[in-house]
């Protein structure tokens, strides 16, 4: 019995604080026709692009959280002067902001990858919990162009509206990525109290002016990007846990149930802290500036949520809801030196694995202190470019067909309700086999199958189970694409 509380206690507090969101979660559906018409845009759009960086990019670590006083390997604290002394450590690591000069910083360059790369919408790190500023905010002196960041006298120092602008020229829709807790400001982390773990470190409900200010202040951030930084058609909101505790679960304004429950992976390290940041209020605000706006209030149960956003995993299923894998291209979700990429033939069968179920895919790449690229997420994007030039018509505006994958068969339907089989190359294959067996689906009578990128229309016959294709020599020997082939069948039996 010990054992089994301390498990669904463990569950509990993973759907409130994981930055992964669970396939059980529950959704609840959007009403806003606005934005309901938005979603179904945003859920043709199957590709984007998502970008962590800040002055953490400097020292090639994991973003903010090594200043978060919490026992988990991502918060572990190995640069500085002393990065045993914590309070030392969260000097240095603000000081950081004396050197970021990101001079190489070209967000043209980055949208025209994006864009040749086939991805349709961008979510760029407006703001990281450790409160770092990456626009010119009127809020805080703890920003990219304060006076102490040598970028400040850059002509494209306010960053957020440079990457906006840029990936706005090219059609793409934009994303602006906010931290809800901000471990800088001072009615979040008080400097009277030592921080204890993630959450704001006094007890709103016993200083409920000091929690009003910091809901002010958030709430004005948020507009403020809303107001002076043009068309914005994503909100995605991070840090789940500052969130609306239901009252069933609070003691005198926090809840220390979880407090050291002891698991099979060891203890949970935070509380679960009613931190109400008047979610539904700034919502109308927002939409009032941004009609029709998208509001990604991640992990947090509720109208707000407008997509669910697994993290670094694909789920296993289709899921009945809008949702979107976040997952790295290469080291972290920040900068990290020598970083290996995903080879172009993981990276392609990861975007089909998504589609196939009905997801998008939000591909992180984190630019460097110096404000590039590395040459990895370059290579990786030319090779989605490449495979989605030939066979976009079977990713873009597509939902998934049961039952969504046949061993390395995946499956998708356009409008038309034409459909589409992705064949993912094994392990040392390079070219389509001769021919192709599919048990689970049937062609009409009489129906064209091609190859996407081919005009030859390949003979097919029906099976006792299934049908079969057959891939000419001649075809098979001058393929489009690599990676993955995709067959296109005009029609099918229902």
């Amino acid at each position: 019995m010990k054992k089994r509380i301390a498990m669904l206690s463990m569950l509990l507090s993973a759907q409130l604080f994981s930055q992964a969101i669970y396939e059980d979660e529950r959704y609840v559906p959007e009403t806003d026709p606005l934005v309901l018409e938005k979603l179904d845009e945003w859920q043709d759009q199957k590709f984007g692009l998502l970008m962590h960086w800040g002055t953490y990019s400097q020292w090639g670590i994991v973003e903010s959280w090594s200043i978060c006083p919490e026992d988990y390997g991502w918060c572990e604290r190995t640069k500085g002067s002393d990065p045993s002394n914590y309070n030392q450590y969260v000097k240095d690591y603000e000081d950081l902001r004396k050197t970021f000069n990101p001079t190489k910083f070209d967000p043209t360059k980055w949208a025209k990858a994006a864009k040749d790369a086939g991805m349709k919408y961008m979510v760029f790190t407006t703001k990281h919990h450790d409160g770092f500023n990456m626009f010119d905010t009127k809020y805080s002196d703890y920003k990219i162009t304060s006076p102490e960041v040598p970028f400040s006298k850059n002509p494209k120092a306010n960053i957020t509206k440079e990457v906006f602008d840029a990936f706005r020229k090219e059609n793409m829709w934009i994303g602006a990525y906010f931290s809800k807790p901000d471990w800088h400001n001072k009615n979040y982390w008080d400097p009277y109290f030592p921080p204890f773990d993630r959450n704001v470190n006094y007890n709103p409900a016993t200083y409920p002016e000091k929690w009003q200010k910091y809901v002010d202040f958030t709430h004005n951030q948020i507009l403020e990007l809303l107001t002076d930084y043009g068309s914005v058609d994503i909100l995605w909101l991070d840090g789940g846990w500052v969130a609306k505790t239901p009252k069933e679960e609070i003691k005198q304004g926090y809840v220390a149930k979880f407090k050291e429950n002891e698991s099979e992976n060891g203890f949970i390290k935070h509380r679960v802290v009613n931190q109400d940041i008047k979610m539904d209020e700034l919502v109308v605000k927002a939409r009032k500036k941004q009609p029709g706006l998208i509001v990604v209030d991640r992990a947090v149960h509720g109208k707000n949520q407008n997509y669910l956003t697994p993290e670094n995993r694909v789920p296993e299923k289709t899921l009945p809801y809008p949702w979107e894998s976040c997952i790295t291209s290469g080291g972290g979700w920040s900068y990290t030196p020598d970083a290996k990429y995903l080879s172009g033939r993981e990276g392609i069968h990861m975007l089909i694995d998504v589609v196939a179920k009905g997801g998008n895919l939000l591909l992180n790449v984190a630019p460097g202190p110096d404000g590039t690229w590395q040459q990895g997420a370059y290579d990786l994007l030319a090779d989605y470019g490449a495979w989605l030039d030939v066979n976009g018509s079977a990713i873009y505006n597509t939902k998934p067909i049961a039952p969504f994958k046949e061993d390395n068969i995946c499956m998708t339907q356009n409008k038309k309700e034409n459909v589409f089989l992705f064949y993912m190359a094994k392990e040392g294959e390079n070219t389509i086999p001769s021919e192709i067996i599919v048990k689970s689906i049937n062609p009409k009578k009489g129906t064209k199958i091609t190859l996407l990128g081919s005009k030859i229309k390949l003979k097919w016959e029906k099976l006792d189970e299934g049908f079969k294709v057959i891939i000419p020599e001649k075809l098979r020997n001058n393929l489009p694409c690599k990676e993955a082939w995709t067959l296109k069948i005009d029609k099918i039996i229902k």
